[in-house]
């Protein structure tokens, strides 16, 4: 940690103030920490007043921000220079967005291009009635569609989309009973194309298409990676190839030929629209510093939960059931770009970095979780998403008690409520952030995830760790190639669990090998 870092930690000192206090001493409290986030249409709040964060606290999280160079290494991500030095990697993903260096901008846009006359090939009917896609990929590569396609495709898509992760036979099984193998196809998303997991699916659903009377199931699979020779060497014809880039990462690849399925689902002109918001989001996030940064303030306050104030995790819960995957794309963001304990020099980490992400489905989770959340004695700072504009058709009584809920709960964390009767006695000062979309369309939603990156990346810069790198979901994929190998010892206890498993010898189809 440089000296002038260290200095501007040592400086912040979280406040003894209450909730209550900060708002009773400030009547403008509540617009000075909320702000618009506008779009061409519509846009949405930011309201970060129900954390405690003082005006004497964003001054020194700007001083730290200053002395963690986070202005240098801003403009070095969207300039294209390598921001992941382990990999010796840019992280370009705000490229795709057309936002970045010229040359990567251009890059993708050609390659949009080529994904654009794709789908709108396929629907028009040039490779005959398709009606289904199955999306195979894990981690950024499914999350990330899944995530678009339920929010943005409910009821109204072109194709209907359904994303496989899990190696579980069972989740393929499941996708193929909805499906019919004569108008499906099948999408693979690896970057490497070599994802065990991934690569197990793809071939287990190609079987499935010849099985069911298929020709040519070769020719129903459509491939997202960045390296396509490998792609053609698993026998998907080039035609039928999507690339993306090597410096765009899984968990930002949405952006990518990733995006595939959702652009599939939901028409090309939505896909651009979600393209768009993100470029919005990306450009305040450039062009603007210290607290008026949406993206930048957040960090502020994350830091100031997980590292003076001590939360180890950090609830998210969306108040509309489009966005129900949400928490779990956001677990994969956060936790896998933050959750490090060396710093960019490859020292320790002197504090806390990456909190547990976690959440929920709001009403949901009030009748389930919120107990520990109003009365337990974990400090979790929470975030509320809602969207002023309902997702459904019904009386819009459903959706104003939905709403009053969400805010409900928000002011029932910060004020609390004293009582005689220690069980019925709430203690306040739990922390929260509001994020009110005017509605969620395609636009609002690719804002959405962009701000979520870019708060990401603002508190690495803040932690000086890198967040693009991923070595620790390595280990253990190694451990289970040991066990496929066969001849390996383990300790006492995985031993036992193999033996348990009947997987103690070589399988069958390592003995033919």
């Amino acid at each position: 940690m440089s000296d002038a870092r260290e200095a501007a930690w040592k400086r912040l000192k979280a406040g003894s103030e209450t909730l209550v206090e900060l708002f009773a001493a400030d009547p403008d409290r509540a617009s000075k920490l909320s702000a618009r986030f506008e779009l061409e249409q519509g846009g949405m709040l930011f309201d970060w007043s129900k954390t405690h964060l003082t005006d004497a606290l964003l001054t020194g999280f700007e001083a730290l921000a200053e002395a963690a160079g986070f202005g240098e290494k801003r403009r070095r991500m969207f300039a294209g220079e390598v921001v992941n030095p382990t990999e010796n990697r840019a992280a370009e993903h705000t490229a795709l967005r057309g936002v970045g260096k010229a040359a990567s901008v251009e890059e993708a846009a050609a390659l949009r291009e080529r994904m654009k006359l794709l789908v709108e090939a396929i629907h028009e009917g040039v490779l005959g009635d398709v009606r289904h896609l199955i999306h195979i990929g894990i981690g950024g590569s499914a999350l990330g569609p899944a995530l678009a396609v339920d929010a943005l495709a409910r009821d109204l898509a072109l194709v209907d989309v359904h994303v496989v992760s899990n190696i579980d036979g069972l989740a393929l099984e499941e996708a193929f009973a909805a499906c019919d193998p004569a108008t499906t196809l099948i999408a693979v998303a690896s970057k490497t194309f070599t994802t065990v997991e991934t690569m197990t699916n793809a071939a287990s659903a190609q079987a499935w298409l010849a099985d069911n009377g298929v020709a040519d199931p070769s020719g129903r699979v459509i491939a997202l990676t960045a390296s396509p020779e490998k792609a053609v060497h698993w026998g998907v014809d080039e035609t039928r190839i999507l690339p993306f880039a090597e410096s765009v990462g899984g968990r930002y690849s949405i952006w990518s030929s990733i995006g595939f399925p959702i652009a599939l689902a939901t028409g090309w002109e939505d896909f651009e629209a979600m393209l768009a918001g993100a470029a919005a989001m990306d450009a305040h996030f450039r062009d603007t510093d210290g607290r008026a940064n949406l993206c930048l303030l957040a960090a502020f306050a994350d830091q100031l939960y997980a590292r003076l104030k001590g939360a180890e995790t950090r609830a998210v819960f969306a108040y509309d059931e489009r966005l129900r995957l949400l928490p779990d794309y956001l677990q994969q963001l956060e936790m896998e770009s933050n959750g490090k304990r060396v710093t960019l020099e490859g020292k320790p980490v002197d504090g806390p970095t990456a909190p547990i992400t976690w959440g929920g489905l709001g009403t949901d989770a009030q009748h389930a979780v919120f107990q520990l959340l109003h009365q337990g004695t974990h400090l979790v700072p929470i975030e509320f998403i809602a969207s002023i504009a309902p997702g459904d058709q019904l009386d819009p009584e459903h959706h104003r008690i939905l709403l009053m809920n969400c805010f409900a709960q928000g002011a029932a964390l910060m004020a609390g409520r004293a009582s005689t009767d220690p069980a019925r006695a709430y203690p306040g000062d739990r922390p929260s952030a509001t994020v009110l979309v005017d509605d969620l369309d395609p636009a609002t939603l690719g804002a959405l995830i962009a701000f979520h990156e870019h708060r990401t990346f603002a508190n690495a810069v803040l932690m000086d760790i890198n967040p693009f790198d991923q070595f620790g979901v390595e280990l253990g994929k190694e451990i289970a190639h040991k066990i496929e190998q066969g001849g390996e010892r383990f300790d006492a206890s995985t031993e036992a669990l193999l033996k348990a498993a009947g997987l103690e010898a070589p399988s069958p189809r390592r003995q033919s090998g």
